[in-house]
């Protein structure tokens, strides 16, 4: 499977600009997710590949082949890009075998063995195939519409929003199906979403699109704790954020001294810390608050905490430990692994005015 390329990619419509010089480029035979809020162009980025919409400028190119520039716009039939759209959209008169036979040859429709080969690849049988789209189920609905995608075997498949309307069970399933699919055969993919969990787990590489522009582009890990700002960081997980003061390898905060994940900031700074990294103990060493409230989860609980130094700051610990504190019942806290420090708000890199590390801290969640 070949690569795709887009290199300066922007489109506006009339005085609103939905994409700026977007640079994205997915290896062939992996997946990579585009995440991004509602409004962010992540479904114009896809029109635009797939060839509904024309580039105001750019490059797109899947492998040598240049499929959009300033002189030329290849038509959509003639790319060889499979598509699947939100809610799936398959044809309500047509069985699911015609539906996925829609862009075969004749010969092979009629053959059917690629329908039922197509079928098998997605997680269903050839029963399937005479049935009409209101008989099947939210997620059958989706897995048909990727088998649609796969039949004519397409160079790349586009993934707009697959999940989108499905309860958690059936949405877990589902995943894991378009997983397998496009594993077996190597298909290169990109899948855009608004949800961090989803682009974290299927995506080999997530590209962080946030008005028209990509902000960051990486392996899920380092998306996830390392982001390139805070708001990056407030997107892609909960997040507590500190003020504090960093001396190129550590910073000094109201939670403690802490080790940078990546060395080099100094000054005032703001440090983000995933609320799982925060360690409560019943005695010990650490900074010192109050079980304010706690939410349960299932497999893990979300602890509400106000500092002792802080009162009317509130910080917030993920725990997997069946016994939690109570509330109001004091602890201690502490931070495991490296954080990540960006200038301070309103803030210069080394201004030299020393900020209370307790004065600010707040918790975000996405």
């Amino acid at each position: 499977m070949p690569d795709l390329h887009c290199v300066g990619v922007a489109k506006a419509y009339g005085a609103r600009r939905v994409l700026t010089d977007v640079d994205l480029e997915v290896p062939s035979g992996t997946l990579t997710a585009i995440l991004g809020a509602s409004g962010s162009g992540k479904t114009t980025l896809l029109r635009v590949v797939v060839g509904f919409v024309a580039p105001d400028h750019g490059t797109i190119a899947v492998g040598d082949d240049v499929l959009a520039d300033e002189r030329r716009h290849v038509a959509p039939e003639r790319r060889a890009i499979g598509y699947v759209p939100q809610e799936g959209a398959l044809f309500p008169h047509l069985t699911v075998g015609e539906n996925i036979g829609f862009g075969l040859a004749r010969a092979e429709r009629q053959h059917g063995a690629r329908v039922a080969e197509t079928l098998e690849l997605v997680g269903l049988d050839e029963s399937y195939a005479p049935r009409r789209p209101h008989e099947l189920s939210g997620g059958e609905q989706r897995r048909v519409a990727l088998a649609r995608a796969l039949a004519p075997r397409p160079r790349l498949v586009l993934l707009d929003e697959p999940f989108s309307g499905l309860d958690a069970q059936l949405r877990g399933e589902t995943r894991e199906a378009v997983r397998g699919a496009l594993a077996e055969l190597e298909t290169t993919a990109v899948l855009v979403t608004h949800d961090q969990a989803e682009a974290l787990s299927l995506g080999r590489e997530v590209a962080v699109l946030r008005d028209g522009r990509l902000v960051q582009r990486s392996d899920p890990a380092t998306l996830y704790r390392t982001p390139v700002d805070l708001d990056v960081a407030r997107f892609v997980g909960d997040a507590v954020v500190v003020t504090g003061r960093a001396d190129g390898a550590a910073v000094v905060c109201a939670l403690g001294n802490l080790v940078l994940a990546e060395p080099g900031a100094r000054g005032a700074v703001d440090v983000m810390i995933r609320p799982e990294q925060i360690r409560m103990a019943r005695d010990g060493d650490g900074a010192r608050a109050t079980v304010a409230a706690h939410t349960y989860l299932g497999p893990d609980t979300v602890v509400r905490l106000t500092l002792a130094d802080a009162p009317h700051a509130a910080v917030t610990a993920r725990t997997f430990d069946h016994a939690v504190p109570a509330v109001g019942e004091r602890v201690v806290l502490t931070v495991t692994g490296p954080v990540v420090a960006y200038p301070a708000s309103g803030a210069r890199p080394g201004d030299d005015d020393q900020p209370d590390p307790a004065a600010s801290l707040s918790f975000d969640t996405a």
